[in-house]
């Protein structure tokens, strides 16, 4: 495949066989959206062709639902789809829950007083399903996925950022007192900070909790806190289950720290070449940025050769 083989320390990239893929995990930020957060013609013709061919197109993004929703319909993907970074894994386009783990009332509650102490912005999405939403692994799935709320504390630039970047309106209030009222469950929470400041949250939420909760960037300013078992790699896997399909014969592509778990749960991985360099190293292979549609001439040369064998 064209494209640059990555450096891992010696060892040797795991090859792509094009004959054997029958699903493509796609990160959208960074990675299948040009910069802008637009969806090119180009990769919406390529994703559509992957479905004719055989090859189940997965987003596996850290947007809720409804800020994926656009680009899913675009594509006309279905089936186990990965959002909210593993936190949900939800069948499209019934919206039917297929897993969710929530993340701890009580770290929720600590990150919002770190933010206050921290003067930085933090959010958090709330689910209606309650405490029961951490346990989706007896084999029942919920039977639709209920609204989500976007929670900030009051307005700020980041919370103008996130709704431009998004499509989301949050609703301003007090999360804490939120977080306490029954029924009520945390997704994911989320600072929006200079990432110089991440480190310092990170030790802050680590030194407090341990390995209680999951710290991950998930964007330049993104910092995101999940329940411990969530990761894009474990949604990626429970997605694969549902629709049958060996890890082995999945392509995962990504750009963030939050995509390398999704790496290790495929067989085989590519980074666009405006990744974060942990990421790029880490990745089987190095293809061309998402501003020049890297993700789509990546599978446009996996489909001509598959046709070819």
């Amino acid at each position: 495949m064209n494209g640059t083989p990555a450096d891992h320390g010696g060892a040797s990239p795991r090859i792509l066989d094009p004959k054997t893929v029958r699903a493509v995990a796609l990160d959208l930020d960074g990675t299948a959206l040009l910069p802008g957060n637009v969806l090119s013609p180009r990769t919406v013709t390529v994703l559509k062709t992957c479905m004719e061919k055989g090859i189940a197109v997965i987003i596996a993004t850290g947007r809720a639902v409804d800020a994926a929703e656009k680009y899913r319909a675009a594509i006309g993907a279905e089936g186990p789809m990965v959002y909210f970074n593993g936190a949900e894994v939800v069948d499209m386009p019934s919206r039917r829950i297929l897993s969710a783990a929530l993340l701890d009332r009580e770290i929720a509650v600590f990150c919002v007083e770190l933010s206050r102490s921290m003067g930085v912005h933090f959010q958090v999405f709330l689910s209606g399903r309650g405490e029961k939403a951490g346990a989706a692994s007896d084999g029942e799935s919920s039977p639709a996925l209920d609204a989500e709320i976007l929670l900030i504390e009051k307005e700020s630039p980041e919370a103008e950022m996130y709704r431009n970047h998004t499509g989301l309106v949050p609703v301003a209030g007090d999360i804490a007192k939120a977080l306490s009222a029954p029924g009520s469950g945390c997704i994911k929470g989320m600072f929006i900070a200079d990432p110089a400041l991440h480190g310092a949250i990170s030790r802050e939420i680590s030194g407090r909790f341990g390995g209680g909760a999951a710290v991950v960037r998930t964007y330049p300013t993104f910092l995101e806190v999940l329940n411990p078992g969530v990761s894009k790699g474990e949604g990626l896997k429970t997605a694969l289950l549902c629709r049958g399909v060996d890890p082995g014969d999945t392509v995962a592509l990504g750009d963030e720290e939050n995509d390398l778990s999704m790496f290790a749960a495929a067989g085989f991985s590519a980074a666009p070449a405006n990744a974060r360099e942990q990421v790029r190293g880490a990745a089987d292979l190095v293809i061309g940025a998402n501003s020049e549609d890297g993700a789509a001439a990546f599978l446009e040369e996996l489909l001509s050769r598959r046709s070819g064998l």
